[in-house]
């Protein structure tokens, strides 16, 4: 059974099922096999449709407006001299996540471990990982709630997503202090508020994932290795950086693609794994439905900001530490876990609003509210070297890191935003049963392909 997807699950009161990408599609054009494809983005959703394409042995090109591929995986290397990488961009390959998993084993990238152990500052107070949790009551209540997902009848689930997951936490009598921290940790799962989170999405991430939430891999190098070596095997020049798309014109079975620098792109399909952002500044011709605009409109991605911080000295206690804070530093974790050298990196994650406080603020804020968060540790402006940061809300691409759904939208508005469109078919995180991973982008890429060349 598919995470989030069930048998017989209704995706709208009407009783519309959903369905796979294939089975919506009514294009008359699918009676023959096209021989070029035009793929709108070089992100890994997009470099898993051109690797299907190039598998398959049918003609295509790759058009990304940014300067390279990757999109929002996006390694960084903040010490050339020691060879240390973090990532500003997608952190995490998990267990469950099989797609990504065999990718790599193509193309013999080695996957380090990547779980923490998380400390605890709140409220003046720091506690160790093992010196904090839930209370026993509540977790075994959230146990059984979570043990009852996959049982749940449509109208239950159709209900639990017009619900928010701090409405549906509060609902089912949690204590005050485990709702605090709850929001804490699940707000850096989603990148918004619990408030703004459907709660069926919710139950669906902590149902069905791994008892570390994926949160357990990253690739040997950086994540953006995988962009590399696929980029390498598919030929680098069918990657077209810089080119920003701004008309897409259907007619006659084909499809003709104009960048804003006059250079113009046809092919029988196409294959849209960009974000909703970018995918609203394209004048298509003929318009996209109302629907499927209404939809774009609709969701929202979540204000992600990742500050990495350079020290002298890996001054916190232990490889695989992290801690989590009231701070508006919000999350911090060792980014340099498995790569050699006396220095180390941490990064600040933080979410929402604390992100948009983070991004505005000025170098000595930022400097400030990491020692701030850091203080129980008390090393840290001895060690202090360098930071750099990145605010996925200001993206000039995607204005955030990945989609949220909120309340009353998983099963209405991915349906829509899935759905083909004449000879376009569409990809990425955002329509994902993996929604908001590197497996959603890589798994609906390569669907995508496959549903074009059916």
């Amino acid at each position: 059974m598919k995470r989030r997807i069930f048998l017989g699950l209704t995706a709208t009161t009407t009783g519309a099922v959903l369905l796979p990408q294939r089975v919506l599609s009514t294009n008359s054009s699918a009676a023959h096999k096209p021989t070029r494809v035009i793929v709108l983005g070089a992100g890994f959703a997009g470099l898993a449709a051109a690797l299907k394409l190039h598998d398959e042995k049918v003609d295509f090109c790759v058009l990304e407006s940014r300067g390279r591929a990757g999109g929002r995986v996006f390694t960084h290397l903040i010490d050339t001299a020691q060879d240390l990488r973090v990532e500003l961009g997608a952190e995490w390959v998990g267990e469950s996540h099989q797609e990504i998993q065999k990718l790599c084993q193509r193309f013999d990238i080695e996957l380090l471990n990547n779980q923490f152990k998380a400390d605890l500052s709140f409220r003046g107070e720091y506690k160790k990982t093992d010196e904090w949790s839930f209370t026993q009551d509540w977790k075994k209540k959230l146990d059984g709630l979570l043990g009852q997902f996959k049982h749940l009848t449509s109208a239950q689930q159709l209900s639990l997503d017009r619900m928010d997951w701090w409405r549906f936490l509060v609902n089912n009598g949690i204590p005050d202090d485990d709702l605090f921290l709850r929001e804490l940790l699940d707000s850096t799962d989603f990148g918004e508020s619990i408030r703004h989170v459907s709660a069926f999405a919710a139950m669906s991430e902590y149902a069905d994932s791994s008892p570390n939430n994926e949160m357990d891999y990253k690739m040997n190098g950086g994540n953006a290795t995988l962009a590399h070596k696929i980029m390498e095997h598919i030929g680098p020049e069918k990657i077209k950086l810089g080119r920003h798309v701004a008309n897409i014109h259907q007619q006659n079975d084909k499809v003709k693609v104009t960048c804003e620098n006059g250079e113009v792109y046809e092919g029988d399909r196409l294959i849209c794994s960009i974000p909703t952002f970018a995918l609203s500044k394209i004048k298509w011709t003929p318009a996209l439905p109302e629907a499927k605009v209404s939809a774009i409109d609709g969701l929202q991605y979540a204000r992600i900001n990742k500050h990495a911080v350079q020290f002298g000295q890996r001054f916190w206690p232990r490889e695989d530490f992290d801690i989590i804070t009231d701070a508006p530093a919000h999350y911090l974790y060792h980014a340099t876990k498995n790569q050699p050298g006396a220095s180390g990196a941490l990064i600040s994650y933080s979410t929402g609003d604390k992100a948009d406080l983070f991004a505005l603020s000025s170098p000595q804020i930022h400097q400030k509210m990491i020692f701030e968060a850091l203080q129980p540790l008390d090393e840290a402006a001895t060690f202090y070297q360098k930071s750099v940061n990145y605010y996925w809300g200001s993206d000039a691409y995607s204005r955030g890191s990945y989609a949220v759904y909120g309340k009353g939208q998983w099963f209405t508005l991915r349906k829509i935003l899935s759905e083909p469109f004449q000879n376009i078919h569409f990809a990425g995180e955002h329509i994902a049963d993996w929604q908001g991973f590197m497996e959603g982008a890589v798994a609906t890429g390569a669907a995508a392909a496959e549903a074009a060349l059916a």
